[in-house]
């Protein structure tokens, strides 16, 4: 071998403790690679986050039951809160009333459900989005929809704070309903909140439920002429200037609280 080509590989083997020393790969964990999902954005550059849940249900008589759960965080937000407004619509001609307690009765003219869906337990282990409609009846319509709203703000105070509709929904409690449609109620626990309606006369049921990560909607019909809708929208302003340091730590200390609510 030439004089030269010893040298080159002399040099080379030099060189490689000095490249090991100065570049020290890291590798992740695959529970780490598990957690990172999606884009990210710094806190400091969200003016505001907002959550919006709708579910509703209709049955064949024109009765509606459901429930709007919304939370808005924003700089001047204290600590997360979700606001709950009930919906009680009833057809031209019958009483409609609102809020929890005794409602009307099934009505008249309505039939009972006969259908049957079994199995489903698995439903209950999923993670991420999971939209599920299983039917046992004719004329149904069931609609699961998930909207991510992004906008940009140069300002603050391009995105005013709206006061809160509806109730304050306190961790680990559970607002009520019913009316001829079915039974409602909305819970907050600490593994999220959830949004769940069980149709009178066996006509069946629907529950959406936000927690740990992950946005279940799953609807069950047994009966016929049922209208059911789970919705629920992400709202985020972004700032176009980039924020201080202290706005960073002030930002970051708000969705710190999301935790105590299980997000």
């Amino acid at each position: 071998m030439k004089t030269s080509t010893w040298l080159a590989v002399v040099c080379l083997a030099a060189s490689l403790p000095t490249q090991a020393a100065t570049f020290k790969p890291i590798e992740l964990k695959d529970q780490e690679l598990a957690t990172l999902r999606g884009r990210f954005v710094m806190p400091g550059r969200i003016v505001s986050f907002g959550i919006v849940m709708t579910s509703t249900w209709q049955n064949a008589e024109g009765q509606l039951i459901g429930a709007t759960s919304a939370m808005k965080i924003q700089q001047s937000t204290i600590k997360p809160q979700f606001y709950v407004s009930m919906i009680d619509e009833k057809p031209a001609g019958q009483t409609s009333s609102q809020g929890s307690g005794s409602g009307s009765g099934a009505g008249t003219g309505s039939v009972t459900g006969t259908g049957t869906v079994t199995g489903g337990s698995g439903l209950n282990t999923t993670e991420g989005v999971t939209q599920v409609v299983r039917a046992a009846g004719d004329n149904n319509t069931a609609y699961n929809n998930v909207d991510i709203n992004v906008a940009k703000a140069s300002q603050v105070d391009q995105a005013p704070a709206t006061p809160p509709q509806g109730q304050a929904l306190a961790p680990g409690q559970t607002l009520v309903g019913n009316n001829g449609a079915g039974s409602l109620s909305v819970s907050s626990t600490g593994s999220g909140v959830q949004l769940n309606i069980v149709a009178n006369n066996n006509q069946g049921s629907t529950v959406q439920r936000l927690a740990q990560g992950g946005l279940m909607q799953n609807t069950t019909l047994l009966g016929s002429s049922n209208q059911v809708r789970n919705l629920t929208s992400l709202n985020v302003v972004l700032r176009d200037t980039v924020p201080t340091a202290g706005s960073l730590n002030g930002n970051l200390d708000q969705l710190k609280g999301l935790r105590t609510i299980g997000f």
